[in-house]
């Protein structure tokens, strides 16, 4: 089962050739109960797909269908009547709302694999995850399993999410290379295993899906605080700056 957490609704999009669904708050907002099926539709490859929805633009949390999907399934015995034999859930980047926690902090996920590109703003979100992870780690929250870093498109790229990981004593899972396969893929409402499924992109996903598969321990990162963050994110940027302007020339030299 995908379960999609953003109020964007979009993340089960591309399993359904590009169509939205039907989300668990807007079915609330129409009908006086609602029944799982309402909102539980099949998508490629027998994929169940949720999207728990958001509140109308400017009113109310925006984790509160995340809070409210999650309740309707567990009175329903959702999870246990499919027999399902894994469900992600599509979270958002950040924790600033506790609705999006709910999967972390309740344990109902086993565990989490951040995506985060090497740049900043992701790279910062991805610390504040690990920050709930963190928190939540000392009463059965779910654990870390690893970083998926995405768009590794510029040859440094992988050097940062690197030291990232390493400051974080956490490790990168798989790297996923920027690729116009993704996109050609999106543009036909479709995911690139679908789309494209010999492509070099669709034996990536493969390799990363084996790897969370397989995976059995996880364990609390260690984040930075926003000043450490923002001095490892200065080096950085002085490295960077000085390998345009030439002043280094390879990613192994130092300033």
């Amino acid at each position: 089962m995908q379960f999609g957490c953003d109020p964007k609704s979009d993340s089960t999009n591309t399993l359904r050739d590009g169509r939205y669904i039907p989300t668990v708050l807007d079915t609330l907002r129409e009908k006086a109960a609602v029944k799982a099926n309402d909102v539980i539709f099949e998508g490629f490859n027998g994929i169940y797909c949720v999207e728990a929805g958001g509140p109308q633009p400017g009113v109310g949390c925006a984790g509160r269908g995340i809070i409210t999907a999650v309740e309707l399934f567990k009175q329903q015995k959702v999870f246990e009547d499919l027999n399902l034999d894994v469900v992600i859930y599509d979270v958002l980047g950040d924790v600033v709302c506790g609705g999006f926690a709910v999967p972390i902090r309740e344990g109902i996920a086993e565990h989490v694999f951040t995506v985060s590109s090497s740049d900043f703003m992701s790279i910062y979100a991805s610390n504040n995850l690990f920050k709930g992870i963190s928190k939540y780690s000392h009463s059965g929250g779910a654990l870390l399993g690893g970083v998926i870093a995405n768009s590794m498109g510029t040859p440094y790229s992988r050097d940062i999410i690197d030291d990232f990981v390493a400051q974080t004593a956490t490790r990168v899972i798989e790297y996923i290379p920027r690729s116009i396969t993704v996109t050609q893929s999106e543009l036909q409402g479709k995911t690139t295993i679908e789309a494209a499924p010999n492509s070099a992109q669709a034996g990536i996903y493969r390799s990363l899906a084996a790897k969370i598969a397989a995976h059995t321990e996880s364990k609390a990162p260690t984040p930075l605080e926003v000043t450490a963050l923002r001095e490892w994110a200065g080096k950085w940027g002085d490295y960077l700056l000085a390998l345009e302007q030439g002043k280094i020339t390879s990613p192994g030299e130092t300033i």
